[in-house]
């Protein structure tokens, strides 16, 4: 029996290739795309569309039963950077949603539950190479906040109520399909942009600041990989630590300069540069890839060929390129 999911929050930079991958793999009968607003047409025109309030119980819970859902994912969240501007707005959004859905699977009305976690549930005081899965948490933004009490509640309602519920801590992601949401790693994403359309970008991150990064492909992956394991092979019910590789600003440029040496860069750190201190610079993911068989396949140069090509056809304005 295939699952019927619904995605809540698929209009985000995650939803909504999530929602792509997960029609592709079950059916776009099957798989519920819902979000705040019509947002994003891709998701809207290419599938079933409802909309659905994130913050509320009973949008979700129609949903839900007018489609028999069983499956929920989670992705709608205030992000790190928007989250310090609007922070009681990004603790509501972020808490209120989750209590929705895990009271949902508590009531036994949805099977199975998926939410994202990050590695703003880090904080200064976490060794910043190698950061274990289990380790201090001292999160310094709203959003971190929000994503350490979530994995304590996740754990709790697996616990004590036996949800099934499963999540990853992601790091920052990169995509040429969809622009990220207000995220401290965003830089990782418009500075591709910026290479086509301008052929310069000034980051809002210095160029030394090293951070876990990862593409998209690898991260809808390990979505869908953490999903179909076996009940018996989630022996982590917090949040798994997931990673690909880590890089700085510097890095992305020269990798971007190595076929469009036109490419400028400057940096010009501002109230992000704080956050992403505070953030590791590398994590340990050894036991997602022990207990359900995570792998990543994409390096920093592989992401950049396809940024880049991604981008040109995109824009229809590519770089001169080196011989």
């Amino acid at each position: 029996m295939k699952p019927k999911i619904l995605i809540i929050g698929a209009c985000g930079q995650i939803g909504s290739e999530l929602t792509f991958k997960l029609r592709d793999l079950y059916g776009s009968t099957n798989v519920i795309a819902s979000d705040i607003s019509y947002s994003n047409l891709g998701v809207v025109n290419t599938g079933i569309f409802e909309v659905v309030d994130a913050r509320s119980y009973s949008s979700i819970k129609i949903c839900v039963d007018k489609y028999q859902i069983d499956t929920i994912y989670l992705m709608a969240a205030m992000l790190s950077a928007t989250g310090e501007k609007f922070p009681m707005k990004a603790w509501d959004l972020n808490m209120e949603s989750l209590f929705h859905v895990l009271n949902l699977a508590k009531a036994n009305v949805i099977k199975k539950v998926f939410w994202p976690s990050s590695i703003a549930v880090f904080g200064p005081t976490t060794p910043v190479e190698n950061t274990p899965q289990y380790t201090v948490m001292e999160p310094s933004t709203v959003y971190g906040i929000t994503k350490q009490v979530g994995e304590r509640w996740c754990e709790y309602y697996f616990n004590k109520f036996g949800v099934d519920v499963r999540s990853l801590r992601y790091p920052g992601i990169i995509s040429w399909k969809t622009m990220p949401g207000g995220g401290t790693t965003d830089y990782a994403v418009e500075i591709y942009h910026k290479a086509i359309t301008d052929g310069a970008y000034e980051c809002f991150l210095s160029e030394n600041t090293k951070l876990p990064m990862m593409y998209m492909d690898d991260a809808i992956k390990a979505t869908v990989d953490i999903m179909e394991a076996p009940a018996e092979a989630i022996k982590i019910r917090s949040s798994y630590n997931l990673s690909a590789i880590s890089f700085t600003p510097k890095d992305v440029a020269e990798s971007i300069q190595a076929s469009h040496p036109d490419f400028k860069i400057t940096y010009s750190p501002d109230y992000r540069q704080t956050i992403a201190d505070s953030w590791p610079k590398s994590i340990d993911d050894s036991r997602a890839r022990a207990d359900w068989g995570w792998n990543h396949s994409f390096d920093l140069q592989d992401i950049t060929k396809e940024m880049l090509f991604q981008l040109d056809k995109k824009y229809n304005t590519p770089l001169k390129k080196s011989n």
